[in-house]
């Protein structure tokens, strides 16, 4: 294990994606979100993506310096085109544009199409909470990220289909939720075999369509599937995710015969409370259904109980204290990838 100082990490990760030939603006932002995803605990979406982004940059499958495209636009509806740029770049213009709009006319719906990978999806209701919006995300992917299979099934049929959704509380840290719609995102297979660890119970099968904890049973030959969170339940919710990220934005539902990048398609929902009538206060009934739900008693296991997004924050603290762990093989992938593109890496961690 290495630990580093997330400073430091944000500035290595900076380095490579200048190096690569992104401009300075793409390369800081792509720094930010993948280590802030360490940060919060989410090393499946962190920087353990930074091999596979710059072999996708050198492959074309995204592209460097991009910027988003209107398609259409009414007061409170956008279609926008992504053009095969960085997530973490069109992401947050998406989000800025959905945040103008529903400051605008108190509500808007932004369908983005064509958008490299998004990241950690909790990053962009959080950008919106920060400014006083509540939203509501649905992502898929256009086919190559096609890894879960249909209650019932074997084979893979869907994306990992993420739901994200933030809620600005006054005086406390947003509510937010980031879920995948599969029962464990694929990423946390990825950490889990670097690692040499085994996954829970539930999340996996094998070629066959037996249950395993052995994440190499997922990427063996021929390869096993995700499940969906919850049997039917989390299926539906992937299938009406499709719906959204897929079908209504252009990206297009999951389709890997035809997908040539792996792109995401992102159907976000804007909502700005301040545009509320006053009376009922819904910052007071926030307030009051946090304290309520606190106030249940408690199982002797459980010290806290916690509202969505409370793990996150506490995490990105210690960690921001303690620095960031990082297994060796993800360690080691991030110096060959420096290495191979001529990028001298200072000395650091432990």
């Amino acid at each position: 294990m290495i630990r580093i100082d997330a400073a430091q990490l944000r500035s290595l990760v900076h380095s490579v994606f200048r190096k690569v030939g992104c401009r300075e603006h793409e390369a800081e932002r792509i720094a930010h979100y993948l280590v802030e995803a360490n940060l919060v605990g989410h090393d499946s979406h962190g920087v353990i993506r930074v091999p596979q982004y710059v072999d996708w940059a050198e492959r074309d499958r995204v592209r460097l310096n991009q910027e988003l495209s209107v398609v259409m636009r009414t007061d409170a509806l956008a279609v926008v085109d992504g053009n095969f740029g960085f997530g973490q770049v069109i992401g947050e213009q998406a989000v800025d544009l959905g945040v103008d709009m529903a400051r605008r006319h108190g509500v808007a719906a932004v369908a983005l199409r064509n958008s490299g990978h998004l990241g950690r999806i909790g990053d962009w209701p959080i950008r919106a909470a920060r400014e006083g919006l509540a939203s509501v995300h649905f992502v898929n992917t256009s086919g190559l990220g096609v890894l879960v299979a249909p209650t019932g099934g074997i084979d893979r049929r869907l994306s990992a289909n993420p739901i994200a959704a933030g809620m600005p509380v006054p005086g406390r840290s947003p509510l937010i939720l980031d879920i995948s719609t599969s029962a464990i995102a694929e990423g946390k297979l990825k950490v889990a075999r670097n690692r040499g660890e085994h996954v829970p119970e539930n999340c996996i099968v094998d070629s066959e369509g037996r249950p395993t904890t052995d994440p190499h049973a997922f990427y063996a030959t021929p390869p096993g599937a995700l499940l969906p969170f919850g049997g039917h339940k989390g299926y539906g919710l992937s299938v009406m995710t499709e719906m959204f990220a897929g079908a209504l934005t252009g990206n297009g539902c999951t389709d890997p015969e035809h997908a040539t990048r792996l792109l995401n398609g992102m159907f976000s929902i804007y909502v700005d409370p301040a545009r509320l009538p006053p009376e009922p206060d819904w910052k007071q009934d926030v307030e009051r259904f946090i304290r309520f739900v606190k106030s249940s008693r408690r199982i002797p296991e459980c010290a806290e109980i916690l509202m969505p997004g409370d793990v996150e924050e506490r995490t990105r603290e210690r960690r921001l204290d303690d620095g960031i762990e990082l297994d060796d093989l993800t360690w080691k992938s991030i110096v060959d990838t420096a290495e191979h593109l001529g990028l001298a890496l200072p000395s650091i961690g432990a």
